[in-house]
């Protein structure tokens, strides 16, 4: 069987999963290992990863996720050891050590760099080998890009929140220097001898204008995970919508999974305010801000569960987030 063609479906399955486990750092794994990518493939250059070449790897997945659940502390340990700042590599050790210590593909190596004439052309995320034997280069990336607006469905109208940052950029990168970097004859020369199979493993969550419905991107899975995004001058109109719900500030390590549900009695612990208590907070951030909205489950359950994400950005922010989509950056 390839592992191209993976024999089941993992999003739905570890979806299901993921809504058990109570540890945010667990529950984070799972989604990046079950979620929707952001893209469709592009073959023969990006083809999409596959986690899983069989349902007996996935049923073990499951089982081996549900055992972190009882006891993560090797995972978080392993995590502790480098000073993780970003959402990129906080996904790239997480997606390391389930190659390191899961069971499915074998890692082979991780962040082998390419050099030439002494200087550094590009590093390759994750090599592996499955069951069957196939031998694959991962290129991992975990974006959040905000729609910029309007009627029109192009990769390059996909913007990352601080504007520096474009889906088609990103995806031309991956597709014409990072995916290729394995074929190269300088790479055998560093003792991993292929051919490797490069694939793609991109996720994260695309945000739309609260009130828009543009149409999908040819380029983009149809599945995939979708938030909001809405100016301060329309927030409290926005947040009318939701006059009982609770909301909270996401740091950028909590932008993958869906965080946990909370208990009535720890609804302060975790930092759920009401509207007018999270504006004093708001107050404080400049720049566009993750926020995502927490409602009552039906009475007898006594929890909170989050029910959409987004993000708050400046008045003028559409208007800048247009141009940059518009540009040649």
């Amino acid at each position: 069987m390839s592992a191209l063609e993976p024999a089941v479906e993992p999003a739905a399955v570890l979806e299901a999963l993921q809504d058990t486990l109570s540890d945010p750092v667990v529950r984070d794994l799972a989604w990046l290992l079950g979620s929707r990518p952001l893209l469709r493939g592009h073959p023969p250059a990006g083809e999409l990863a596959a986690v899983f070449e069989t349902a007996h790897e996935m049923a073990a997945t499951v089982d081996w996720l549900l055992a972190l659940e009882r006891d993560p502390s090797d995972l978080r340990q392993a995590l502790a050891v480098p000073r993780i700042v970003r959402l990129g590599r906080y996904a790239e050790c997480l997606l390391g050590y389930f190659l390191e210590h899961g069971p499915a593909c074998r890692l082979v190596a991780a962040n082998v760099a390419l050099r030439l004439a002494g200087r550094t052309i590009g590093e390759c995320d994750f090599l592996m080998e499955t069951a069957s034997g196939h031998r694959l280069h991962w290129e991992l990336a975990v974006k959040c890009y905000l729609h910029a607006g309007g009627e029109r469905a192009e990769l390059a109208d996909y913007v990352g929140p601080n504007l520096q940052d474009r889906f088609d950029l990103k995806l031309a990168h991956l597709l014409g220097h990072q995916l290729p970097l394995s074929a190269r004859e300088e790479f055998a020369a560093l003792g991993h001898a292929g051919p490797w199979q490069p694939q793609m493993f991109v996720k994260g969550w695309l945000f739309y204008r609260w009130g828009e419905t543009p149409p999908v991107a040819p380029a983009l899975d149809p599945a995939h995970h979708r938030g909001f995004w809405v100016t301060r001058g329309d927030w409290p109109a926005f947040c009318a919508r939701r006059p009982a719900a609770r909301w909270v500030v996401l740091p950028r390590l909590a932008w993958l999974a869906p965080r946990p549900a909370v208990a009535d009695e720890a609804v302060d612990a975790a930092g759920l305010s009401t509207v007018g208590a999270l504006g004093e907070r708001l107050a404080q951030h400049t720049g566009p801000t993750m926020v995502a909205a927490f409602e009552r489950e039906p009475a007898g359950l006594g929890r909170w569960r989050e029910t959409e994400r987004g993000f708050l950005v400046p008045d003028e922010w559409p208007d800048e987030a247009r141009a940059y989509a518009l540009g040649d950056a």
